[in-house]
């Protein structure tokens, strides 16, 4: 049966993987968001008192309409009910201007799908997923306050936070850095959203960037990758999961660095000659944003995404896996 538990601290977790959730900290876990259900982990989720939600999206051109909102709401609510999940977890990314029409046709559309399914299934959970900040982030000129009214709470996505490089150099950097996201916690909170209405998500992967004209071991500029009106993203790099870093870190010319000021790992290691910077988000790292989340008072915690560490029954791997969801109690 689905979960009929209230309004509860959150530990919301994302799956893209059916094969990890066996060995997942069911002592804490509150939400797994997923494209796919895995029957058996939806069983073995209630069975803990976690709610299994779908990670759906829906086509920003389609909002006007809205026969289209109601039949993908519908649609939405029959595959939630005929599976015996919880609910939805909407992620749309597209831009939105400020001045579009789209800005509060997004929000109806939160609306009516946060109305059908509390009608259908009581108790349910309709959350939307938000950038680390509210100031356009992207070009997602969304109306926030609205959208946090419109739903249970909002999924603070607090990272990718080079997405859009406009206020400095052209360089490899934190993908989290811990001034940002408490800053844009705080934004969200100026704009009149409760705390209550906020859940931190930070990210259990990393970047990795070839730099381009390096001249030390600190700074590496990376190739200008334009995006959504940004001279240059993170789009230089790849993203790599936490389960790749020991391997890249045993390779390493300068050993694990840390920054103090965005509160981040890095290290620099040479492939093929080119000289890569990686940046990343570790048990320590994570732990500053979790305790900053705790001492606002926010909703809960959650990451992007689980299936991001080794599950493997290597001894060195689970000791690594372990410390991250270890690090996830301090909330």
């Amino acid at each position: 049966m689905p979960v009929t538990k209230g309004p509860r601290k959150e530990y919301f977790v994302f799956s893209v993987d059916d094969s990890n959730w066996r060995q997942f900290d069911w002592s804490i876990i509150t939400t797994v968001a997923v494209f796919s259900l895995d029957l058996e982990m939806m069983c073995f989720a209630h069975s803990h008192g976690a709610r299994v939600v779908y990670l759906v999206d829906y086509p920003v051109a389609n909002l006007s309409d809205a026969d289209q909102r109601s039949a993908w709401i519908s649609q939405q609510l029959d595959k939630v009910q005929s599976t015996f999940a919880d609910g939805i977890n909407i992620d749309v990314e597209s831009p939105i201007a400020a001045d579009s029409p789209e800005k509060d046709l997004l929000t109806v559309l939160v609306q009516e799908a946060t109305a059908a399914f509390h009608n259908a299934i009581p108790q349910s959970q309709v959350t939307f997923d938000v950038a680390w900040s509210p100031n356009c982030i992207d070009g997602r000129c969304y109306s926030y306050a609205d959208l946090a009214l419109a739903c249970d709470f909002l999924f603070v996505m607090a990272y990718d936070e080079r997405s859009q490089v406009l206020d400095g150099p052209c360089i490899a950097s934190a993908n989290s850095a811990l001034p940002n996201t408490v800053r844009g916690v705080k934004e969200y909170i100026a704009e009149g959203i409760s705390e209550d209405k906020l859940v931190l998500g930070v990210p259990w992967y990393g970047y990795d960037y070839p730099c381009i004209h390096a001249e030390n071991t600190t700074v590496c500029p990376i190739e200008h990758v334009p995006f959504r009106g940004a001279n240059c993203s993170d789009a230089a790099g790849k993203q790599i999961p936490y389960s790749k870093i020991p391997q890249l870190l045993s390779t390493s010319t300068t050993g694990p660095q840390y920054s103090q000021e965005l509160e981040s790992p890095w290290f620099d290691y040479t492939l093929d000659g080119v000289q890569h910077q990686v940046w990343y988000d570790d048990p320590e790292s994570l732990q500053w944003k979790y305790v900053w989340a705790r001492n606002l008072r926010l909703r809960g915690i959650g990451m992007w995404n689980a299936d991001e560490l080794d599950y493997s029954d290597d001894p060195v791997a689970r000791k690594h896996t372990r410390e991250m969801w270890d690090a996830m109690h301090i909330f």
